[in-house]
């Protein structure tokens, strides 16, 4: 039986290198296990992001030692699997102090609009997971390399984002959460498309590590990964929600 992934995904860190499975480990990676995993992640995310929220003079100091922080962790996972038990929560504390701060201050600007952006972002969530599991949806290779293209070309505008940012002041007027032009609403109303489109590859990508019989320690691996898209999936739909907001 061949144990290696032939897979191609959108997500950075759930690429094919990623599952180059060898048969001869005892303790195989499950579906349930990679679950558990995910739901600890995301609650150590929710503590740590309540902990900004609530300690907003504590959290802006933590702000940027736990963003170089989140980059050490996250190059450190994808580069040294193995102890990514050790460093998959620690990165979740540190995305939860930045998640806790932005999300504060969206809140700050349109009351309710997080309660919102995470009641939306798991009903994106749980019907996409019910859709896959029903068979209604399978990604094929070519649906996988369309989404990993379009995820990579999003990531590009990201990173010419930031340096127009940096280097005049403005970034691109697509990005900006107070332009409610058609066209800005419309690339943010595609890039959700794209990141719940990346949730079914990361379902996929898991259901096959699972069967495949791939390391028990890859259920974080796996867990890591849906819990960036995730992230990212509920930023993008609180700029949305807030484009729109703006519009009022």
């Amino acid at each position: 039986m061949n144990n290696h992934l032939s897979y191609r995904t959108g997500n950075p860190v759930l690429t094919s290198k990623a599952f180059n499975i060898q048969s001869d480990y005892t303790d195989k990676m499950t579906i349930e296990g990679t679950v558990n995993k995910t739901f600890l992640l995301l609650t150590i995310v929710m503590g740590s992001g309540y902990f900004a929220w609530t300690n907003l003079y504590a959290s802006m100091y933590l702000a940027f030692p736990a963003f170089g922080l989140s980059i050490v962790f996250a190059l450190l996972i994808i580069f040294n699997k193995k102890y990514i038990s050790y460093f998959a929560p620690l990165y979740a504390i540190t995305q939860g102090v930045g998640m806790g701060l932005i999300s504060y201050m969206f809140n700050s600007l349109y009351d309710g609009i997080v309660i919102t952006a995470i009641s939306y972002t798991l009903c994106i969530l749980f019907g996409l997971l019910s859709i896959y599991r029903l068979g209604l949806i399978k990604p094929t290779e070519n649906f996988k390399l369309g989404v990993g293209a379009a995820t990579s070309g999003i990531m590009m505008l990201y990173i010419v984002d930031m340096i127009m940012y940096y280097l005049g002041g403005t970034g691109l007027p697509v990005m900006d959460i107070n332009n409610a032009s058609m066209m800005s609403i419309g690339f943010s109303v595609f890039v959700i498309i794209i990141a719940s489109m990346n949730l079914v590859v990361d379902f996929d990508f898991i259901e096959e590590g699972a069967e495949k019989g791939a390391p028990k320690y890859m259920e974080w691996y796996g867990a890591f990964g849906l819990m960036i898209t995730l992230i990212w999936l509920y930023f993008e739909i609180l700029r949305l929600l807030a484009k729109m907001n703006s519009r009022k």
